[in-house]
């Protein structure tokens, strides 16, 4: 098969002037490497140097055949140009596969020019491989060195499997060290890795309360230091604790200044987040005013503090969560419109635990050694005990109310009153019980005490209608208005609908248990 090379004439190299080694001669005269045609490209103003070169080559090389191609280019420097250029030359070239190996001369040419060579060889726009050639390190190379470069990177098993690696070291940093064999968890791992490492757009944490939003915010932070996506540190707000007036002058700073305003001077958690990560946990708990101005901080990286009239600057990745399905929060009124369209580009969502049951044995071994450090002391469950455990944490009559905040207390539980350093059956099976018990406690009491300070006689209602009456009155109250806790009660079946009237279905829905809006949310 003939060794073809397509390369640009040196108009400066190829010359000889500083030296006698001339890239585009010597690359024909290495005897290991045979070149049979060489595609000189050169401009009109340096047709006579390109024929200068030929008839060189000739003498070292005989046999190689040397082209002249003329392509001129207003400035070798700009990439669109260069680019075209090469590119035009590629699509009418007529490769050969079968007969001929084509190489690219990556000497000679601008900087520019070898990053189009790289595009158009590892696009295979150009089937080529990449050659680099040398001045000569000593008299026993008086032709330079030579390199051959092939792109195909599954012949680089190594880098291959240091990519590999790297990629599971991240995910393993995500998932706290859990070997999930969940495929929400891991596709999330998946997609949060590239996300973190590639982009410094808002991302918002969704799920139910104890999924471990907060400690995924902590791990994205890791993450993005190890990355050098950010230098600063992480600050976690929980949203739901910022009520009143102080809410703004505690995420926007406080000023003394003229205008005479009350209190003493503070930074505010948006500078205290200037350079890292700013994590809010339950955004949707902020007021109007407060989401309004975060989201002119987002757009702009700049605010005014309260009290002053000098804008300061802050850039930091913002990660939030809410506490329910985001656009579901933005029809009730909970979280502005604007300010979710802003959040929404990146939205990841941690399944509850009843939707990842395969990793609780994982997720089990996991919280138990991290209840072994605190403790200082080594524990474990007798293999009966741990079967009988496994078999209740998996039963999908376990619903796990709390998720990890239930798991993990449980399992600290067992590992404190283990005093020998073993947990046994009868301590499993007082430790479901008690779980038991207070999941029953907290979903029929709170359901009763609700309906008993509106309804005269609960015990009318059937156990069924009891639950979801309460379901109902929990939404209402949650909501602005009639309208708005009808929308979120349907949005399902809505559109299913001939007549969308949410609040006249809501309203006869409360009709029969002779109730009304101003009843339930007086």
């Amino acid at each position: 098969m003939r060794n073809i090379v397509i390369g640009f004439l040196g108009t400066q190299l190829d010359m000889g002037k500083r030296r006698s080694w001339r890239p585009s001669v010597q690359l024909c005269a290495h005897p290991g490497f045979p070149v049979d045609r060489l595609e000189l490209i050169h401009d009109a103003r340096h047709y006579n140097l390109a024929c200068t070169v030929q008839a060189a080559i000739g003498h070292v090389s005989p046999v190689t055949e040397v082209r002249l191609v003329q392509i001129d280019m207003a400035d070798p420097w700009d990439f669109q140009e260069v680019y075209g250029r090469l590119y035009d030359f590629a699509a009418g070239y007529g490769f050969d596969e079968d007969r001929e190996r084509y190489h690219i001369h990556l000497t000679t040419g601008t900087h520019v020019a070898q990053i189009c060579w790289f595009l158009l060889s590892e696009s295979r726009h150009v089937p080529a491989r990449l050659v680099q050639t040398g001045p000569p390190r000593s008299e026993a190379q008086p032709s330079g060195t030579l390199d051959v470069i092939d792109l195909d990177l599954a012949r680089y098993n190594a880098l291959q499997r240091r990519f590999e690696a790297a990629a599971r070291a991240h995910s393993a940093l995500l998932l706290e060290g859990v070997e999930t064999a969940s495929p929400a968890m891991l596709a999330l791992a998946e997609r949060l890795d590239l996300v973190a490492t590639a982009s410094d757009a808002p991302i918002l944490l969704t799920g139910e309360p104890g999924t471990g939003k907060s400690a995924l915010a902590a791990r994205i932070h890791e993450l993005k230091l190890i990355r050098r996506r950010v230098k600063g540190r992480l600050v976690q707000v929980n949203c739901a604790t910022l009520a009143g007036p102080g809410a703004l002058a505690a995420l926007f700073g406080q000023r003394r200044s003229a205008t005479g305003i009350q209190g003493s001077e503070r930074p505010g958690f948006l500078r205290e987040a200037d350079g890292g990560v700013l994590f809010l946990d339950q955004i949707d708990a902020l007021g109007p005013a407060e989401q309004a101005a975060l989201l002119q901080v987002i757009e702009t990286g700049r605010y005014c503090p309260i009290g002053s009239e000098a804008e300061v600057t802050a850039r930091f990745h913002l990660i939030a969560s809410c506490t329910g399905e985001p656009g579901a929060l933005a029809q009730e009124g909970r979280l502005r419109p604007d300010l979710y369209a802003r959040l929404s580009q990146w939205v990841f969502r941690l399944p509850p635990l009843r939707e990842r049951r395969e990793d609780i044995a994982a997720l089990t071994a996991a919280l138990l050694s991290a209840s072994e450090r605190g403790l200082g002391r080594r524990t474990g469950f007798n293999a009966d005990a741990l079967a009988r455990y496994q078999r209740f944490a998996k039963d999908p009559a376990t619903s796990w109310p709390g998720n990890l905040r239930d798991l993990d207390a449980s399992v600290h539980r067992l590992a404190v009153l283990a005093e020998r350093g073993r947990i046994t059956v009868p301590m499993v099976e007082a430790e479901i019980a008690l779980l038991q018990a207070q999941w029953q406690a907290a979903g029929a009491d709170g359901d009763r005490a609700l309906l008993t300070a509106i309804v005269q006689d609960p015990d009318s209602i059937d156990e069924f209608d009891r639950a979801q009456l309460a379901a109902v009155i929990r939404a209402c109250r949650a909501c602005p208005s009639l309208s708005a806790a009808g929308r979120r009660l349907f949005a399902a079946s809505r559109s299913e609908k001939s007549s969308r009237n949410d609040a006249d279905r809501l309203r006869k829905y409360l009709a029969r248990f002779d109730l009304d809006w101003g009843m339930i949310c007086a």
